[in-house]
């Protein structure tokens, strides 16, 4: 484990996360937020582990802008800003949460709330449902809802989600956390209206390669040569392609790789009774006596 890669990425990712939540966003497209956002992480010489996500309101998570895309964020609205950077393959993971209307202000405190005393329990040995059930006490007892279907996860080398899930909830099954492994913990939060679970949407603007096996398509595999060098595993935009190609072709291409299963597309996740959702998000590395937080 590359130590010192996860913490410069942490502090980057720290040091972009904090821009962004002091930053007023009204009347900023969601275009302008993202190219925004990753650019702060270029600057500092990093790399995004994958496209920035601007997830409003009851969409919870994986809605990243289109190409130019249009929608402004109003003074109503919850953003959640969930950005990834990478040094060498090794990542950090973060997210803020932004409310401009303080009847969600709650929301996002109890999202920030749950991040900061799951961090307090964390150390070699600490049982993952033991955080969850943390996590699910601090938002019950704020009167709302955590979401059981979305979770945590381990970390490895160009791989945001290395296989093991830091759940939001108390669970049946769980692993005690490693100082060999890193992981990101990220509570999610809805109101007291909510089910406390998400749906895939039909919007998928978030695409991560599956293999590089070749297809017939001879432009087709010039495109997946170009998504290997570029982003190896890790996820990507459509709108990170059309900086080099036309979009409606890379549209066109992209589908081919999808329809011949060497690209996957994600769905945006929704709260199943459409309201709104807060999160919070951290990576750490758990030691003998507690965690070295990366993006503190």
């Amino acid at each position: 484990m590359q130590i010192d890669d996860y913490i410069k990425a942490g502090k980057i990712a720290s040091e972009v996360r904090e821009i962004a939540r002091t930053k007023n966003w009204v009347g900023k497209t969601l275009y302008e937020i993202c190219e925004s956002v990753e650019n702060e992480i270029r600057s500092r010489g990093g790399k995004c582990a994958f496209p920035v996500n601007t997830s409003l309101n009851e969409l919870a998570a994986h809605y990243t802008a289109e190409p130019n895309d249009p929608k402004v964020l109003t003074d109503t609205d919850l953003i959640k800003i969930d950005l990834g950077v990478q040094i060498n393959g090794y990542i950090a993971d973060t997210a803020v949460s932004i409310s401009y209307d303080s009847e969600f202000d709650m929301l996002v405190r109890t999202a920030e709330e749950s991040l900061k005393n799951a961090m307090s329990m964390v150390k070699e040995g600490v049982r993952s449902s033991d955080i969850g059930r943390m996590i699910e006490k601090t938002v019950k007892q704020n009167g709302l809802i955590p979401i059981a279907n979305l979770s945590g996860h381990s970390l490895e080398q160009y791989t945001i989600h290395a296989g093991k899930s830091i759940p939001n909830i108390w669970s049946i099954g769980s692993f005690s956390l490693s100082v060999k492994e890193t992981y990101a913990c990220e509570p999610f939060v809805t109101t007291a209206k909510g089910l406390g679970f998400v749906r895939e949407g039909k919007t998928r603007n978030i695409f991560g390669l599956v293999s590089k096996k070749k297809t017939k398509n001879e432009k087709a595999n010039k495109l997946l040569d170009y998504i290997w060098e570029n982003f190896n595993m890790l996820p990507f935009a459509l709108r990170w392609i059309t900086k080099e190609m036309d979009e409606k072709e890379a549209r066109l291409l992209l589908e081919d790789l999808i329809k011949n299963k060497v690209v996957r597309a994600y769905p945006v996740l929704i709260e199943a009774n459409e309201q709104r959702v807060a999160q919070a998000e951290h990576t750490f590395i758990p030691t003998p006596t507690g965690a070295i937080v990366t993006t503190l």
